[in-house]
């Protein structure tokens, strides 16, 4: 599904992101970096041992936070590593906000034209995809209908499940 917010084509795919031609891809990090399993996992083994490597040195993120690193091998030339809620810790829903709005402005500073979305803390972290899915659009939306230069914007969704979800929520958003 593709729709335009302002002046970005907003798209929901259902695949694998580190498989998507583009600018940077969102990586679904935990606070030290350390690229463990889930999309963090495939990033690590598709792109090489160089995003380990910047992200240890790095150091960490905060919850809600977002860094930047190269995409090694990958296809995409960045990744943007941010840190979602756990379910349980408290404020998830705006944590998920921040970790959403803080890779889009990343993503502005680095002067990238597209960015790919995973749909962030829905695995081991537990959160609820149907709430994913409606912050993550929401705040996207919101952000595109004000000063920036992205021209893409992709939800990468693993299962039809996920996608089914984050397609039924987007034409919500649009009335």
């Amino acid at each position: 599904m593709k729709v335009n917010v302002a002046k970005t084509v907003l798209e929901l795919v259902e695949g694998d992101i580190t498989e998507l031609d583009i600018n940077a891809i969102v990586n679904a990090a935990n606070a030290q970096l350390v690229l463990g399993g889930g999309v963090a996992g495939a990033i690590k083994r598709k792109g090489g041992p160089t995003i380990q490597q910047e992200c240890d040195r790095i150091g960490g993120t905060f919850v809600g936070g977002a860094v930047i690193t190269g995409g090694g091998q990958l296809k995409a030339k960045y990744v943007i590593h941010t840190v979602g809620p756990r379910m349980g810790e408290g404020g998830e829903d705006e944590k998920l906000k921040n970790a959403t709005l803080n890779s889009l402005k990343l993503a502005d500073d680095n002067e990238l034209k597209s960015i790919a979305f995973p749909a962030i803390s829905t695995g081991i972290f537990g959160f609820p995809v149907q709430r994913c899915a409606a912050i993550m659009l929401q705040t996207t939306i919101a952000y595109l209908k004000g000063q920036t230069a992205i021209e893409r914007v992709v939800f990468c969704l693993f299962g039809q499940d996920s996608y089914e979800v984050f397609e039924k929520q987007l034409k919500k958003e649009l009335g």
